[in-house]
């Protein structure tokens, strides 16, 4: 705002004291929502390490159960399981308020990991290596759904630090400072008129007396 097109007011006062003071709380209120944001971000991002480095050893696992599976029982075998299953996992997605940011959360998941006898191929006649295999790569599976969970909040809680960091920015280094300029500007314009309002009284008393 252009101090030449202020008018140097009471009511102008008025209104730009209490737009500091909306400002000012808007101001506080948003850096309170960053700071809590970026401590819900580390605190996921240490779970997102977490999962990161338990998927990386359930994969070896994974693999090295079947491994001795395809070695010890066939690679027909195992083949013939992995197509037994027809149904793929489904994973609903929901959502949850962290300080004002939708993140998403897994609300609802068909669960990966399944009983012997609800994976669609006999149990009779079926190794217990096959069965620790499948076992091994439905956790997997269900590691990398929570993965997938958090780094998607991970992504939305960066793009709404930023969003928060360039308004709490233009508030406290452009806008507010802005504002108190005007202030103190209108301030002394209207100290000045007292002044002159109060010699010009006195000036009128002298002529009268």
């Amino acid at each position: 705002m252009v101090k030449q097109e202020i008018k140097p007011t009471r009511t102008e006062l008025i209104a730009i004291k209490r737009k500091i003071a909306l400002y000012d709380r808007g101001y506080k209120l948003l850096k309170m929502k960053r700071d809590g944001l970026v401590l819900e971000f580390f605190n996921i991002l240490s779970k997102a390490r977490d999962i990161r480095s338990k998927i990386i050893a359930d994969y070896k696992k994974a693999e090295e159960k079947l491994i001795i599976a395809t070695g010890v029982d066939g690679e027909t075998s195992v083949r013939s399981v992995a197509f037994a299953r027809r149904d793929d996992p489904k994973v609903t997605m929901g959502s949850k308020n962290v300080m004002g940011t939708l993140v998403p959360t897994t609300l609802e998941s068909a669960t990966v990991k399944r009983r012997i006898d609800q994976r669609g191929y006999g149990i009779i006649g079926m190794s217990v290596r096959i069965d620790e295999a499948a076992d091994a790569y439905e956790q997997l599976v269900e590691d990398i759904i929570v993965a997938a969970e958090l780094e998607t909040t991970l992504r939305r809680l960066i793009e709404e630090i930023e969003k928060n960091k360039r308004i709490v920015n233009a508030l406290e280094f452009r806008i507010l400072p802005e504002l108190r300029k005007n202030e103190s500007f209108i301030r002394t314009r209207l100290e000045e008129m007292e002044r002159e309002n109060v010699f010009r009284l006195k000036r009128i008393k002298t002529t009268i007396a």
